[in-house]
């Protein structure tokens, strides 16, 4: 194994191997850093335990990473870690110990504080999080993890992927499995995370030597993406939906034979008026084809006026452009500033103030009102892709003014350009029927003159 002498610069400096390799320290004797093909690095220290000598197995301590540690506190916790071993004290056997009594809550919130949170984004360890606190801790998380197996996560995935069908009965006992519905979704997200989970811990040397990871032998669910387009006549109600959301207020749906039913006021009251800002909300969202959290997180600072776009420091892709039409500007210039976020939330203006939570109880509304049913807020982004494409625009350019990081994301909507694609098959076949003595009949309709004529 190469020797170097382990310092701030020779670390930054080194290459990523194709196999594991250690990089000893020329310094002290023991100390390392090992390096995985996978980019992972960790601070290590190896000494034999008891007496020595070669008759005596070499013993492997991890210390941390070069992320958590610096290259000097790494050495310092080595030296006191050989400085033990020369006393009798076997630091790898407790840890040993150690690792296999952890529970999986314990490597849980390790791998959020040292793994997670450091290094993805905040949206990212927000959904980790929830995973783990609704699905998956309350099911696993007192279990030792060397004892958790393949069937154990299986059970799991299958409970989770069960939706929660209405209330629970008044003083019915739930399990911890029934607890942890959500769909299928879901139950895919919460395997991926146990599997990321257990292959940091092993990495990380967190779990005993030879454990393997019980989520990559379980199978996830067929997922099958939503593909949900409105047309011109839904984009019309949904259109005069907003008006009356912001105007005359959108009618309650009641039942009126209830029993408070009595106690509810008069018809013409039973209005519910939206907020400008959240009736903008909607339309930004179709009129942009934007994810829901690029506009309800969206500052004023963040619209360069000039060139009709908007600049987001931040999105699921990093940071992105928008670039917005007439329109979109036009709703933009009709807002009213109220504190720093384009659309405003209770607490605009104040100094804890905190971007919308979402428009969700409007969406409801909306289309109630206009008739719609299993329309999503993401499915506005659909449309707006969808629109573009029955345009003639190119997938590259549906691609850019969405900001997908991948072509391939974009190619769901190729088949919607299939009016541009007829007129122009009538643009040769006309040309062509004229010289064959046929004549037009419409949109890729091309008929015999003498015989429907």
């Amino acid at each position: 194994m190469p020797s170097i002498r382990i310092g701030r610069k020779s670390v930054s400096t080194l290459p990523q191997p194709e196999k594991p390799v250690v990089y000893y320290d020329e310094t002290l004797k023991g100390f390392g850093l090992a390096i995985r093909p996978t980019g992972a690095r960790s601070w290590i220290v190896e000494y034999r335990p008891g007496s020595g000598g070669r008759g005596v197995a070499k013993r492997r301590v991890v210390i941390g990473t070069p992320e958590t540690l610096t290259p000097e506190e790494a050495r310092s916790q080595a030296r006191e870690i050989l400085a033990k071993a020369r006393l009798g004290q076997d630091t790898a056997a407790e840890r040993a110990e150690e690792r296999a009594a952890a529970t999986v809550t314990d490597l849980a919130r390790k791998w959020m504080t040292e793994h997670v949170e450091p290094k993805r984004k905040t949206s990212t360890a927000a959904l980790y999080r929830s995973c783990l606190e609704i699905h998956i801790l309350p099911v696993l998380g007192s279990r030792r993890a060397i004892t958790v197996g393949a069937q154990d996560v299986a059970r799991l995935h299958k409970s989770i992927a069960v939706k929660a069908d209405g209330r629970p009965r008044p003083g019915a006992r739930r399990s911890a499995l029934t607890k942890a519905r959500g769909g299928r979704i879901i139950a895919n997200r919460c395997l991926a995370l146990l599997t990321a989970l257990w292959n940091w811990c092993l990495e990380m040397d967190l779990l005993p030597e030879g454990t393997q990871n019980p989520a990559s032998k379980v199978e996830a669910f067929r997922e099958q993406a939503r593909e949900r387009f409105l047309n011109e006549a839904e984009m019309i109600r949904i259109g005069e939906a907003l008006r009356l959301a912001e105007t005359e207020g959108l009618p309650w749906t009641v039942d009126e034979s209830g029993p408070g039913a009595k106690h509810l006021p008069k018809l013409a009251n039973r209005v519910t008026r939206f907020d400008v800002h959240g009736v903008a909300a909607i339309r930004l969202l179709m009129l942009t084809g934007a994810r829901v959290r690029e506009i309800l997180d969206l500052h004023w600072k963040d619209i360069d006026w000039q060139r009709g776009i908007l600049r987001l420091p931040d999105s699921k892709t990093g940071a992105k452009v928008i670039f917005l039409g007439a329109a979109a500007l036009a709703v933009l210039d009709e807002l009213p500033r109220v504190g720093k976020y384009v659309i405003a939330s209770t607490s605009a203006g104040t100094d804890c103030e905190r971007p919308r939570a979402d428009v969700k109880r409007l969406w409801r509304a909306i289309c109630q009102a206009a008739e719609l049913e299993g329309v999503r807020l993401h499915d506005l982004r659909h449309t707006a892709a969808a629109v573009g494409a029955g345009a003639g625009l190119s997938l590259h350019q549906i691609g850019g003014l969405l900001g997908h990081s991948q072509p391939s994301t974009t190619k769901r909507y190729a088949h919607l350009a299939a009016d541009p694609m007829h007129l122009a098959a009538d643009v040769i076949g006309n040309e062509i029927a004229a010289a064959l003595g046929l004549e037009a009949r419409g949109t890729g309709e091309v008929t015999r003159g003498g015989i429907y004529g």
